[in-house]
């Protein structure tokens, strides 16, 4: 018997889901922690990934629900790219990953989860990553959980100004 244990995913399943686009995020702070939000910029902030590819998977989204690329304001798109940098900067400060995966599904064809919210993901990788987990039990294992690597994460990303 395969056992995996993932404490974050009880609040999932009994939470309350909304009704709403999980990226459309009110404007107010008082949320933010709970939401894993990390940054918060003029047309677009920082969101820990709730169910992620590998620990500290980070996202990039854009406030404005827009589903595609070029739909995005000039404006949007600059800071998106900013804090994508940002991003990547302060994973490589904070968690000395050997290399990041960062990218864009655009679309459900072509593997985005919430196609109607544009969103940027940012994977930080280590070499050796792919454990014995993943390669005989198809299983991924999150060494760290969500509300630690967020601490870790938090005060670089208000260290930003």
């Amino acid at each position: 018997m395969n056992v995996l244990w993932a404490p974050w995913r009880m609040e999932y399943i009994l939470g309350p889901k909304p009704a709403e686009c999980v990226f459309c995020i009110p404007e107010h702070t008082g949320e933010d922690a709970e939401r894993f939000i990390l940054r918060r910029g003029v047309h677009s902030y920082v969101i820990m990934n709730r169910y992620p590819y590998n620990n500290a998977h980070l996202m990039v989204t854009p406030y404005r629900h827009v589903s595609c690329l070029t739909d995005l304001s000039a404006e949007e798109s600059h800071e998106c790219m900013d804090l994508m940098r940002a991003c990547i900067g302060i994973l490589k400060k904070a968690l000395n990953p050997h290399g990041v995966n960062a990218g864009l599904n655009l679309g459900e064809a072509a593997g985005s989860g919430i196609a109607a919210h544009i969103h940027f993901q940012i994977v930080p990788r280590w070499n050796g990553d792919s454990s014995f987990m993943a390669v005989f039990s198809e299983t991924r294992v999150i060494p760290e959980h969500l509300r630690a690597t967020y601490a870790t994460l938090k005060p670089h990303f208000d260290a930003l100004g």
